[in-house]
């Protein structure tokens, strides 16, 4: 598969790695430049491109930036990719650490929803809940007990089989997490995010979650 990542920090960068290690053709992204990449491109044969080349040709894309650097994407980046073009948000909202106040986001709505309006595209929530160095080292063979598992939500089942293929061919469990509208059940500060859990402890996870945003990880004091 031929894969764009948009995005070169601690999960782009490692998604860079592991997915081109496994054979997957990546071109590779971030703000400031391909000449900002040439050690990444290096290291793992990926290419370095601007934002806008990493969504042509492509057979699905990875957006994996600040949440606050979203709108900040080229005007109409998606305008001329194909429908089924299937994209990844990796994102997470954190007000306090990194990103200030948004407020569509600190009034309810899911932060791949807030993404999805953003860029104008549909997209598959998937890899926000495990750490960077996780991702790397920790994928296991299909049925290894205790392998960890990932949750993938999204509205659109072929897209999201993608993804969960992906997901299986780094080395967990996918687990469905159900419409893009429940993907605030990954949000930080919910039972699934950072927890490493295996599938069972995922669903449990993500039927445990409470929606309103704890004080860590809200902007509202």
């Amino acid at each position: 598969m031929k894969i764009g990542i948009i995005g070169a920090g601690q999960i782009g960068g490692t998604l860079t790695r592991r997915l081109t290690a496994l054979g997957h053709r990546v071109v590779v992204a971030n703000s400031r430049g391909p000449e900002t990449l040439k050690a990444l491109a290096a290291a793992t044969g990926a290419t370095a491109v601007w934002a806008v080349e990493a969504v042509r040709d492509v057979d699905l894309v990875v957006v994996t930036i600040p949440e606050k650097r979203v709108p900040e994407l080229p005007a109409g980046l998606f305008a001329d990719a194909p429908e089924r073009l299937v994209v990844v948000d990796t994102g997470n909202y954190y007000p306090r650490q990194r990103d200030g106040l948004i407020a569509a986001i600190e009034g309810g709505l899911p932060e791949s929803v807030w993404v999805e309006q953003q860029i104008g595209r549909p997209v598959i929530k998937a890899f926000n809940n495990i750490h960077a160095g996780h991702l790397m080292d920790l994928g296991k063979p299909q049925g290894t007990p205790g392998r960890i598992a990932l949750p993938v939500a999204g509205d659109d089942p072929e897209a999201k089989a993608t993804v969960m293929t992906l997901v299986e061919e780094l080395g967990f469990d996918p687990v469905d997490a159900g419409g893009l509208d429940a993907s605030w059940r990954q949000q930080p500060g919910t039972p699934v995010y950072g927890g490493d859990l295996d599938a069972a402890g995922v669903r449990r996870a993500l039927g445990e979650a409470s929606k309103p945003r704890t004080p860590e990880w809200s902007a509202v004091t």
